[in-house]
């Protein structure tokens, strides 16, 4: 059975994949999370059968096999050749008659604005931005690593970390606190003995992406080396936006510019400090706000903007994700 006007979003991240179905008046009739949406490790097939298990779930909830839309925001659909193999992948699978795919930090965006207006910034193990208006215009970047000219995201911060507290530990450079906290996190006596750790694989690789924090603590304990990679990194988040907001012609506008991910929600209070007074100086219309809601919203409320569903219908999605707080209010997020 099929759900005339109904939305399948879809919101597939790294880590994991939350999926709803709703219905053309924005009721969330069904929904389901899944693992992580990896097609450079394990393939697009594999990578969207993943997804396929809990779709079933979802419509299984929902009573229907398919919808009429289909709003997927997808990790790892960074170039427009990506986004139409995905495309044709999921389309495939036929959960709905229509099929739009986008990269994921447009769920970011999407969650975090009244209308499709604005710029998103999302900083988590990578970092990415994106910009949309109710026109269809879009501004956005590759999001590759350094190949496409990104710095900064959990990871890199990692990475930079370990760099500078191993160049200080042997003379090579400045004196840093990093130096002593970085292996002091994982209980061990020195940067060597973390070096080697980390070279043999006695630490996973996955495990680098704790020293972030360590890295924020330090800063905000003073270190000079710790703040100056904090400050860098606003300035990187704030060149991001301004960028996205120059190329849609918004930054003489008054425009959200909406800060996602894990990194940017920790509200570290100088890396907020400096986004906040970058902004302030390089795109003063912009109005910087932390994303509460789930991303899973902005696929939501894609998929409602394609099918043209009404202001009513969208209001009731948000209020299904982002319920009013007891205050009466609804809850937002200041930088």
């Amino acid at each position: 059975m099929g759900m005339t006007g109904g939305v399948l979003a879809i919101d597939a991240g790294n880590s994991k994949t939350d999926v709803a179905v709703v219905t053309a008046d924005g009721r969330v009739v069904g929904s389901a999370r899944g693992g992580g949406f990896r097609p450079p490790a394990v393939g697009v097939d594999a990578a969207v059968d993943r997804v396929e298990e809990a779709v079933r779930r979802a419509f299984a909830e929902a009573g229907v096999d398919a919808v009429s839309h289909v709003s997927a925001c997808l990790a790892n659909a960074d170039l427009p050749v990506e986004e139409a193999g995905l495309t044709r992948a999921l389309a495939a699978r036929g959960w709905g008659a229509t099929v739009e795919v986008r990269n994921d930090t447009f769920a970011v965006l999407r969650a975090g604005v009244t209308e499709p207006r604005g710029v998103a910034v999302v900083c988590g193990a990578g970092i990415n931005c994106v910009g949309m208006l109710p026109d269809g215009r879009t501004a956005r970047f590759p999001a590759l690593g350094r190949i496409s000219g990104d710095w900064g995201g959990g990871w890199g911060l990692a990475e930079e970390a370990l760099w500078y507290a191993a160049r200080a530990d042997d003379g090579r450079g400045a004196p840093t606190a990093l130096a002593a906290a970085l292996p002091a996190h994982f209980g061990l006596p020195s940067m060597p003995a973390l070096i080697e750790a980390l070279h043999l694989e006695h630490l996973p690789l996955s495990r680098r992406h704790e020293l972030t924090p360590v890295l924020f603590a330090t800063a905000e304990a003073g270190d000079e080396v710790s703040r100056s990679l904090v400050t860098r990194l606003a300035d990187e988040v704030v060149t991001m936006a301004t960028v996205a907001l120059t190329r849609l012609d918004l930054l003489t506008e008054e425009t959200p510019v909406v800060l996602g991910g894990s990194v940017l929600a920790a509200h570290h209070p100088l890396l907020d400090e400096g986004v906040r007074n970058l902004l302030s100086t390089r795109a003063p219309k912009a109005v910087p706000t932390v994303v509460t809601a789930p991303p899973v919203l902005g696929a939501v409320l894609l998929g409602l903007d394609r099918t043209r569903a009404s202001e009513e219908a969208k209001s009731q999605a948000r209020t299904h994700y982002n319920p009013p707080s007891p205050s009466g209010g609804a809850p937002s997020g200041g930088v």
